[in-house]
Formats: C-alpha cells, sequence, structure tokens
C-alpha cells in the first residue's frame, strides 16, 4: 500500500561515526505503527517539536552509518554495518530505507568482495535485514538480485574466509525465503546447500568424510539454510527431496559435533511433519532403527561429552522422538505486546528461529510492527494499543513463571528461579506473592529440591 515519504531537512556527511548507542534504540518515531506510543507520552516528552528534533538526530545518524559503509577503513566500515544492522533489528524503518535500499545493497555487495572476515558476516547479516525491512517484494527482490551471485561465489569459494562462507550460507536462506520470486531458483538455492552438508553424510562404504570443526559449522548452516527453504516448498519437490534425504539424514546423529545432531534430529523431525501433511498414513520403513538412534541421544549418558552438550541434547531429542513417533509437537507461545502466537509445528519453529537470529532481542517488535513478519506467522495487520494498556496489561515475572508448563523446555532452572525470588524482593517487596508463585510452581512439578530453595530465601 501506499507510504508517505517524510524527508528529513538535514543534510551534509557526518565527520565521525558514534556507536549505535541505547539510547538509539529507545527511540519509537521511525515506525510506521508509531501508535504503539501513545499521545500522552508525546506531550510528555516536549510535543512533536520534540519528536521531530528525536526523528531528524535518528536518520542523520543512519545517514552518516550508510556512508561510512564505502570508508577507507576497515574498522569504519565495520562500526557502520553494526549500527544499521542494530537500527534494522529493532525498529520499523522501511520510508528511511525504502530510497536508499539500492545505495545500502551496494554498499553490502562492496564489504562482501573486498572486505574481511568479520566485516563480510557484518554485511550478509546487514542483507538479511535489508530484505526482511522490505519485505516480500518488487523492492526486496531488487536488493537480492543484486546480492544473490555475491552470495553463492563467497559460498562455493573453497578459499574463502570459512566464517564468511558460514554467514553467507544463513543469510543466502533468509533471503531466498523473503525475496525470491522463482521457485525453480530456490530448487537451484537448495542444491546449492545439499552439495555441501551432505559431504558429512556417511559414504556408501560405511565411513565417513573427517571435517574441521568450522567445515562442519559450515554444514551446519547449510544444512538449517536447507532446512528453512524446505518450508515453501511445494508437494511435487517435497516427494523427491524426501526419497533422497530421509534416508541419509539419520547418519549425521553420529556426528561429533553437538550442533550438528541437533540440527540433523531437526531435520528429520521437520521432514516428518512435511511428509504426514503431505500423506496422513505416511509410513517411513527405517522408522524403527531411526527411533533407537533417537531414544539413545534423548538419554545419553556418555561421559566423554560435556554436561551441556547432554542436557540441550536430551531436551531437543525428546521432541524429536515423539514428533518422529507420534506426529506429536510441544506447543510454545511467545507473547509481545498484548498478544501472543503460538509456535505449534515444526515448520513453524524454523521459520520463527531463522528470523530470531537476525533480529535478536527484537524480535518482540518486529511480530509487532513488521507486516512481512505478521504476514509469514499469519497475525494480521498491526493492532494499535497505547501505552496505558499495554502497561495495564503486562505481566509479572512471577505470572510467568507460574504459567510455564511443567518439564518444558522454558521452564528455568532452580538456581534462576533463586536469583528472580531474590530480586523480587529487593525491588518490589512482595515477598508472599513470591513465596505463592514459588510454592504453585514446585507443586505443579512435584519438585522436592524447590523446597530448599524457599528455605534458603527465608519465605517460610
Amino acid at each position: 500500500m501506499p507510504r508517505s515519504k517524510k524527508r528529513s531537512t538535514r543534510g551534509g556527511q557526518q565527520k565521525a561515526v558514534q556507536p549505535f548507542s541505547d539510547e538509539d534504540v529507545s527511540i519509537e518515531t521511525l515506525s510506521r505503527c508509531s501508535s504503539f506510543s501513545d499521545s500522552a507520552s508525546v506531550t510528555e516528552e516536549g510535543g512533536e517539536g520534540a519528536e521531530d528534533g528525536a526523528l531528524e538526530d535518528f536518520q542523520y545518524k543512519l545517514k552518516g552509518f550508510i556512508d561510512s559503509t564505502v570508508d577507507k577503513s576497515a574498522k569504519t566500515r565495520q562500526g557502520a554495518l553494526d549500527g544499521l544492522k542494530t537500527a534494522m533489528a529493532t525498529k520499523i524503518l522501511y520510508e528511511f530505507i525504502l530510497e536508499r535500499r539500492m545505495t545500502i545493497a551496494d554498499s553490502i555487495e562492496r564489504c562482501l568482495k573486498k572486505g574481511k572476515g568479520e566485516e563480510q558476516r557484518a554485511a550478509a547479516s546487514l542483507a538479511c535485514l535489508l530484505c526482511i525491512q522490505l519485505g516480500s517484494g518488487i523492492e526486496s527482490e531488487e536488493v537480492f538480485k543484486t546480492l544473490k551471485p555475491v552470495f553463492k561465489n563467497i559460498l562455493l569459494d573453497g578459499t574463502a574466509n570459512i566464517q564468511a562462507r558460514q554467514a553467507c550460507a544463513t543469510s543466502l536462506g533468509v533471503c531466498s525465503l523473503v525475496a525470491e520470486d522463482d521457485i525453480l531458483d530456490v530448487y537451484g538455492t537448495m542444491e546449492c546447500f545439499e552439495s555441501l552438508f551432505t559431504r558429512s553424510y556417511v559414504r556408501a562404504d560405511g565411513t565417513r568424510a573427517g571435517f574441521s570443526p568450522q567445515v562442519t559449522l559450515l554444514h551446519l548452516h547449510a544444512l538449517l539454510a536447507w532446512s528453512l527453504l524446505l518450508t515453501i516448498c511445494p508437494s511435487s519437490q517435497l516427494h523427491s527431496l524426501l526419497r533422497k534425504h530421509l534416508p541419509k539424514l539419520p547418519s549425521l546423529l553420529e556426528c561429533d559435533d553437538v550442533n550438528m545432531r541437533i540440527a540433523a534430529g531437526e531435520t528429520i523431525a521437520l521432514l516428518f511433519e512435511l511428509a504426514r501433511d503431505l500423506d496422513a498414513e505416511f509410513e517411513y520403513e527405517g522408522l524403527e532403527p531411526l527411533c533407537e538412534k533417537l531414544n539413545s541421544l534423548a538419554t545419553d549418558c556418555n561421559k566423554h561429552r560435556a554436561k551441556n552438550d547432554k542436557r540441550k541434547q536430551r531436551s531437543v531429542f525428546r521432541d524429536v522422538l515423539r514428533a518422529v513417533e507420534e506426529g506429536d509437537f510441544q506447543t510454545e507461545t511467545i507473547r509481545f505486546g498484548t498478544e501472543r502466537m503460538d509456535i505449534d509445528s515444526w515448520v513453524r519453529k524454523r521459520t520463527y528461529d531463522a528470523f530470531r537470529e537476525f533480529v535478536g532481542s527484537g524480535m518482540n517488535y518486529h511480530l509487532q510492527a513488521n507486516e512481512f513478519i505478521r504476514d509469514v506467522f499469519e497475525l494480521g495487520p498491526p493492532m494499535m494499543v497505547d501505552s496505558a494498556t499495554l502497561k495495564a496489561m503486562k505481566i509479572s515475572r512471577f505470572e510467568r513463571v507460574r504459567d510455564l508448563k511443567p518439564y518444558s523446555r522454558e521452564a528455568p532452572e532452580p538456581f534462576l528461579i533463586q536469583q528472580m525470588i531474590y530480586y523480587e524482593r529487593v525491588s518490589h517487596n512482595t515477598e508472599m506473592l513470591a513465596k505463592k508463585s514459588v510454592h504453585y510452581y514446585a507443586v505443579s512439578l512435584k519438585a522436592q529440591q524447590y523446597d530448599e530453595i524457599i528455605n534458603d530465601c527465608n519465605f517460610c
């Protein structure tokens, strides 16, 4: 839909670009959904004049970042890329970016081609955020057509920086999801990813090629990007992909890298979910040995593996095992503002995780205000809620703990509950509320170890 363009009257080039600060992150004025902040707050801060001044300052700093992406100093370019990334991750900048999109894309292309290591990684991440800001349309297609050949060249270049290749794999996957206009090109990109992660498959003779940890991580990024594009494949393509990869993916469950094992497990669960969507009576010939392998990973007690790795692995593979055996998915609820969204399938989980990797802590804001992301998750148009309503509906920390499902992955560890109790006592002096909430949580989990926490906090 048409959008009005508000131009800044302040010009010139910024002489010294300052890092993007928390103060800049707090500015709400660049959102297309400006009514998330009510008029009362604007009056308190000095009215429209103060708001316009903050907007001008913010845009001026962003223009300085854009100019500095072509600076001779690699450190300055890196700082400018990071500043733009932070801005795009935490705010909706559609109107500002729209008329500068090709300038930013050219800067990203230059940094990818001539930069090294961290600069290339930052440029690849910025490309994703740029596409997420522009949404699915002609504008993002133009940007992606410029950057796609560069991504592929770096990804398939064995002499390129390995971390840059990893970043390009992830960015190529997300940008293809957002901006690719031809499904045949999506298939070509998926084949590009397959050429990488299939090298970690067990060979026909039962042997496995040895790779360095960084190369394994590259294969991991390629697998995750491939599984993301798998979520938008039509049924005709899914049939051939299932036949090709489902028998071989379980071999990745034996990989030494815990993250590769987890990625392989989640991809297998995703494939089973898609297969059952195509055919409710879907049966896999190797189901029994696969379930045995998944069960062993869900109960892994190998002493040579780190405790954290085993804990994370068990949690994921319990869910994967349920998905493969029963077609079940443990629903997670994401709350943002006055709304909530259920992650109720592996398709939704993979998509949500991909976007969250780039926008980070700004994910809730994008769920509220980014029309493209809201469309992806079928949330409808952005809701207009004033700050007073938002504050009235705010949920306390102990209510969030109380509402957690027993044995869910969201359930905090005992030390976290103790920490939450401590801060609640110091800041709000609500000992009785804390006692009631923690008791409720302890009873729901039937966990005796929580008695020690309550006693330590002197509530009883």
